[in-house]
């Protein structure tokens, strides 16, 4: 017939249920709504270096919901987004970088 077996496949399961979305499977339900997972890759394009575990007590204070900061790395891994750390270290500038490069350069031979 030309198609592939996945064409087939749905066509049958629009005859018998009438759509062709996905049946409900078995399995753990998902504590969060996609609602809400839209919210959290929202708040992190609006602040990078938001971490996983406080945004996930913000959500707790905004939904009065308990999610884990490792369900929140894993929806945001979903959307291709990771949660960051801020950079805790010195804040170098042109000059501190040039003289770093110079002493590498100075004692690496």
């Amino acid at each position: 017939m030309n198609v592939s077996r996945t064409t087939i496949f749905r066509l049958r399961r629009l005859h018998e249920t009438n759509t062709v979305s996905d049946r409900p499977r078995s399995g753990r339900p998902r504590c969060t709504t996609q609602r809400q997972d839209r919210n959290l890759v929202r708040n992190h394009m609006n602040n990078r270096f938001l971490s996983a575990s406080a945004s996930s007590r913000q959500t707790r204070e905004r939904n009065n919901q308990r999610i884990g900061a490792n369900t929140v790395r894993r929806r945001l891994s979903t959307s291709a987004i990771r949660a960051r750390r801020p950079y805790i270290g010195p804040i170098l500038t042109q000059r501190h970088r040039h003289q770093r490069t110079l002493w590498a350069q100075e004692h690496a031979a």
